[in-house]
């Protein structure tokens, strides 16, 4: 059963839409997707986050402990800081993403509410003869965030915290007319953002006085139809859509931001430093541009661009299996597509690219940009975006 946002009353009051995301029943849109991703794009955007799970760790054994089990350098992160990073299983496939927050006395990981009872199985799991204490705290919190041109003008009217001064994921403890928050920056792609981490009691309140603040400055809130074509334009993979524990961090495209490789070792490692050493991956996430305007749905198959290729790598295709590669039978398609050599996650229509955009898995020989695939509604085209978020190495 989906988890219901705590702030359901109050999108409903602005006429809201809802649907499943993460697990969560969270605002579509609020009658209109179009206006919405302007906010975002033009002026300012309000998004209900409260699709996160958060847990404190303590003790003096903390950080070495974190350390050991995500891939990002825990080790080093200084108080005020914070980055992103995977829990990996020992096969090296993808249990979670997580952002961690570095505290005086302790360490805050947050992470998808969906998953919060097998997160904290495995971090309890592995808690034997360390001097660290987990607490679930996610119902002592909720997560509120503002994007876009004007956001780092919100905020610094609201309390005084200047966002440019801060690297993302770093965070200050603050408050927004007496209402206590942790101000983090999370700007996802080239739009600065920011969320909110504050008690659970005082969610509405800080909803209500954030809405008054971006309609001042000529934004409003913004559903998750608006936010998945924003995340889309912006090259950012969601976990749950784009990549789950079906993926290792390579065929995720995620080893240049989520993952350190001079902390130490970590829960699966082994394969991460193999797939790395080796420098070549059969299946990879990229980006898609499709012809014409028909949107494919999630799980949409991939072909080859003709029969001909698919006899040229027929034999690899089918005999290819390694630690890093599950079993992933190819399928010849009759219309003369070619081998089917990969699926679509999710798609939308941008207005930035003047396209149909979306995210997909595809077979290395297709992996460059330029490299053209098909699928039943057409073609398409892997192209790249430029990345923005730091690697994990960075730790201030």
């Amino acid at each position: 059963m989906a988890i219901e946002t705590p702030l359901k009353s109050e999108h409903q009051e602005l006429g809201a839409a809802f649907a499943e995301y993460f697990g969560c029943n969270l605002p579509a849109n609020y009658g209109d997707a179009q206006r919405e991703y302007k906010f975002a794009r033009e002026s300012v955007a309000l998004i209900d986050k409260n699709y996160r799970c958060v847990f404190s760790f303590t003790g003096k054994d903390r950080v070495r402990y974190l350390n050991a089990m995500l891939t990002g350098n825990i080790r080093d992160l200084a108080a005020g800081h914070g980055n992103v990073s995977l829990l990996l299983n020992p096969q090296g496939r993808i249990l979670a993403e997580v952002e961690a927050l570095a505290l005086e006395d302790r360490l805050l990981v947050i992470s998808f509410a969906m998953i919060r009872a097998r997160l904290i199985e495995t971090f309890d799991k592995f808690i034997i003869m360390d001097d660290v204490t987990l607490e679930d705290v996610t119902d002592k919190f909720g997560t509120l965030a503002l994007e876009g041109p004007e956001a780092a003008e919100i905020v610094r009217e609201l309390c005084g915290t200047d966002l440019n001064a801060l690297e993302d994921f770093a965070h200050v403890e603050n408050t927004i007319a007496g209402i206590s928050c942790r101000v983090i920056r999370t700007s996802a792609g080239e739009i600065p953002g920011v969320e909110f981490l504050t008690p659970r009691e005082n969610l509405a309140a800080l909803w209500n006085l954030l809405l008054i603040a971006v309609k001042k400055h000529g934004g409003g809130p913004v559903g998750y139809e608006a936010l998945n074509v924003l995340r889309l334009e912006e090259g950012v993979a969601w976990y749950g859509v784009d990549f789950d524990e079906n993926q290792i961090p390579h065929q995720a495209s995620l080893e240049a931001t989520h993952i350190s490789y001079t902390k130490g070792c970590y829960t699966g490692q082994e394969i991460v430093e193999r797939v790395r050493s080796r420098g070549q991956i059969q299946r990879r996430r990229v980006m898609l541009r499709f012809s014409g305007d028909a949107i494919p749905r999630a799980g949409e198959p991939l072909f080859a661009p003709s029969a001909q290729d698919s006899v040229e790598h027929d034999a690899e295709n089918k005999t290819e299996r390694s630690a890093e590669n599950p079993a992933e039978p190819s399928t010849e398609n009759p219309a003369g597509r070619g081998a089917e050599i990969g699926f679509v996650t999710r798609a939308a229509r941008s207005p930035k690219f003047a396209a149909v955009i979306g995210m997909g898995y595809v077979r290395r020989e297709q992996m460059d940009p330029g490299s053209k695939v098909k699928w039943s509604g057409g073609t398409s085209e892997v192209f790249e975006i430029p990345p923005t978020r730091k690697k994990s190495d960075s730790c201030t």
